[in-house]
């Protein structure tokens, strides 16, 4: 008899596997020998909990959280969205963040070595608290292509990586979301890792005219769905999901 389980088990048809080596890093850092799924202890199926007073005025706003002179440079845009666990209920309260390349495609980081130059009015990172439907958003600029040192001539989508904790360490997510029309996306060894083309379109942040600023800023909107509550275990085997 099946015995429901707290959250969906992953479905490793939309997730890469660890070896791929066409993304040469996966080669060092795949394990070895197979992974073994443990029972989910009360540690993993609750909290963590975060409050408003952990979240400043301007996290969100990346054009403004880090400026010192002026604004940094780049297009300006929106990104917003949902999250949602698999049943398509709304996850409030829950911290979303993200850290990203400037407009030139270079991070504000010690090893990034890339010729682009650092905005000195931008960080490149933010955060923020779902409201009671789930919903956020964030203020930044599109971040630039770069290249990296994969193959030859590799060079990553624009994209901003996206960091969702969900009602419990269960549900935590880590992710990178990815514009609609860039023509890197298709082309991106990363990202061709992933099996499943549905799950690639997951990721893509679509244009969002109608949430746009008008002679101010572009939106994207990108939905985030988590693993959801109802699953049952895999042949009465708590290893096995």
């Amino acid at each position: 008899m099946n015995t429901p389980a707290e959250y969906y088990q992953r479905d490793p048809d939309r997730h890469p596997p660890a070896l791929t080596p066409g993304y040469k890093t996966s080669v060092a850092r795949s394990p070895r020998l197979a992974p073994i799924s443990l029972e989910q202890s009360v540690s993993e199926i609750t909290g963590p909990t975060f409050g408003h007073a952990d979240i400043g005025p301007l996290d969100h706003d990346l054009i403004r959280n880090y400026a010192k002179t002026g604004d940094p440079i780049g297009e300006r845009i929106i990104v917003h969205g949902r999250v949602l666990d698999e049943n398509a209920r709304p996850v409030p309260n829950t911290l979303v963040e993200i850290w990203q390349a400037n407009a030139g495609g270079r991070y504000r980081h010690v090893n990034d070595r890339y010729l682009a130059p650092i905005d000195p009015n931008f960080g490149g990172c933010g955060r923020t608290l779902t409201d009671a439907d789930g919903y956020y958003f964030f203020r930044t600029v599109k971040p630039g292509a770069y290249p990296w040192r994969n193959r030859i001539n590799n060079w990553r989508p624009a994209h901003i990586h996206v960091s969702v904790f969900g009602a419990s360490f269960s549900q935590r997510l880590i992710t990178q979301l990815y514009f609609e029309g860039d023509p890197l996306i298709p082309l991106c060894p990363i990202v061709q890792t992933i099996p499943d083309p549905t799950a690639v379109e997951a990721l893509i942040a679509r244009l969002d005219l109608n949430a746009s600023v008008p002679l101010d800023s572009i939106a994207y909107r990108f939905d985030i769905v988590l693993r959801g509550r109802r699953s049952t275990l895999f042949e009465n085997r708590l290893e096995g999901n």
